[in-house]
């Protein structure tokens, strides 16, 4: 009898129809992993206890130093610094991967779309906003009509006024053989405090 220590396994081929959904499936499971690395980093970065209020503090002064103890804003646009650039990265992820693949479609002069998504500033945030949504209404716990909560409320709304065309990416070509990206410059505020 053979020792089965020693046996060569066999080789494992997988049929060419399910490849495009395994390449799917491990997509998915990497802009996860990103985004756990992501709420992992928050967590880490919240102190460890808050501060316990003195027997002798007021309601109001309890009030103000729970707000200040509070986390900041998880939202892309108030983060600043190396936790944009971390957000962004995630958001970049699931953007290419998940979002892109599914709900992309064409791009046209009605539907249009930038490959530098990222450096519209309005396109970031309406992503990162669906993105946040996304993710708490996709989690299990959030109930088995969330997904379509999400499309609803959230998603439609979003890809109204992204691929609109006069939205963010109104002054990009749309064609990929001439790409040309250009962000639309906005109004720029009367910081002189002069009234017309």
């Amino acid at each position: 009898m053979s020792d089965p220590s020693k046996a060569t396994p066999e080789p494992f081929r997988v049929p060419d129809g399910d490849l495009d959904d395994l390449a799917s499936t491990l997509a998915k499971t990497i802009a996860e992993v990103r985004q756990h690395g992501v709420i992992l980093d928050r967590l880490g970065s919240e102190p460890l206890s808050t501060p316990q209020p003195t027997a002798d503090t007021s309601t109001a002064g309890a009030a103000g130093a729970e707000k200040a103890d509070a986390p900041a804003s998880v939202f892309i646009l108030a983060l600043g610094g190396e936790a944009y650039a971390v957000e962004l990265a995630a958001l970049r992820d699931w953007v290419n991967h998940l979002f892109l693949p599914v709900y992309g479609r064409e791009i046209s002069t009605t539907r249009p779309w930038c490959d530098q998504w990222h450096e519209h500033p309005e396109a970031v945030a309406r992503l990162h906003a669906l993105w946040l949504a996304w993710q708490q209404l996709t989690a299990a716990e959030a109930g088995l009509s969330s997904p379509s909560t999400w499309h609803r409320d959230h998603l439609d709304q979003a890809l109204v006024h992204l691929r609109a065309p006069d939205g963010p990416f109104a002054a990009c070509t749309t064609s990929p053989t001439r790409p040309n990206h250009r962000v639309l410059a906005t109004p720029a505020p009367d910081l002189t405090g002069a009234t017309r």
